[in-house]
């Protein structure tokens, strides 16, 4: 019976895109097994905004020293999500050991870009400037991100400039890890994308795969081989230019698996759709020293 109801919960992800996710939270809040990890504060303000708020997840079992972070951002096309539907995310990351951060951020059409990439550096600037009292070393600061917000990450990873002007040293990113992002979607043939970055009078400069610099941190990049609503091609080709410029990139294909597949398997009851968590927790650690 669980097992069917899960298979049936996969058919309404893919049918219905992101939306879902809520569900996802709640069949992985309550999948028996272990509890690692724990919210330790909700919707702690990091701009004026009602969307500029954020969560934060801690290992439940206490830690002798400071430990790692990681700041998730979540999917939705510029124009759904948010934190407390992606609380599985907060949870699994925790469990691996971090302070796992995960911001909400305005969406289309109350915004448009570079709004939301801004709301990504502000919520750094508040994660280094608040993550220690919640255990969590301001020093070792990582990203990760699915889908339009695996594109947040990697415009904060490559673009200095967003955290930069909020008043943030871009080299605080140690690392990033990305999953199923769009890349290189100029020139913009999708209402969404149209939506979100059509109005930007320099449209090419939106791409992060514009941004590569050889200095970049180590990113991580992951897909789906049977990804058909962000192709593979764009991981690919930002892999391609980072390594051209002698930046640090690992490249990491599941093969036959699904855009969403790769977000699934960081829940619990969906961690046999592949390592991602596993995958991404490594590389990420590694690189927060």
């Amino acid at each position: 019976m669980i097992g069917r109801g899960l298979a049936h919960l996969g058919a309404l992800w893919a049918l219905a895109g992101c939306s879902p996710a809520g569900l996802l939270n709640g069949v992985d809040r309550v999948t028996p097994g272990d509890r690692g990890a724990r919210l330790a504060v909700r919707g702690a303000p990091y701009g004026s905004e009602p969307r500029q708020a954020l969560d934060v997840w801690v290992p439940r079992k206490r830690h002798a020293g400071r430990l790692p972070v990681v700041v998730f951002f979540y999917g939705g096309a510029w124009v759904a999500g948010s934190r407390a539907e992606y609380g599985f995310a907060g949870r699994a990351y925790a469990g691996q050991g971090f302070v796992a951060v995960v911001p909400d951020y305005r969406l289309v059409p109350q915004v448009r870009y570079p709004a939301f990439v801004q709301d990504g550096a502000q919520a750094i600037r508040w994660v280094r400037d608040n993550v220690a009292r919640y255990g969590g070393d301001p020093a070792r600061i990582t990203l990760a991100g699915y889908s339009a917000g695996a594109y947040n990450a990697a415009m904060l990873a490559l673009d200095g400039r967003f955290l930069r002007e909020a008043g943030v040293d871009p080299r605080i990113v140690c690392a990033a890890a990305l999953l199923a992002g769009p890349y290189d979607f100029y020139p913009f043939d999708d209402k969404r994308a149209v939506d979100a970055f059509g109005a930007w009078p320099r449209p090419q400069e939106t791409q992060p795969i514009a941004q590569v610099r050889a200095d970049a941190p180590p990113l991580w990049l992951a897909y789906g081989s049977a990804d058909t609503v962000v192709r593979p091609r764009n991981s690919i080709a930002l892999a391609e230019r980072l390594r051209a410029a002698g930046a640090p990139v690992v490249l990491r294909e599941y093969p036959g698996r699904s855009h969403v597949d790769l977000v699934m398997a960081l829940s619990r009851p969906f961690r046999g759709k592949g390592p991602v968590l596993a995958d991404s927790s490594a590389f990420l650690l590694a690189h927060a020293r």
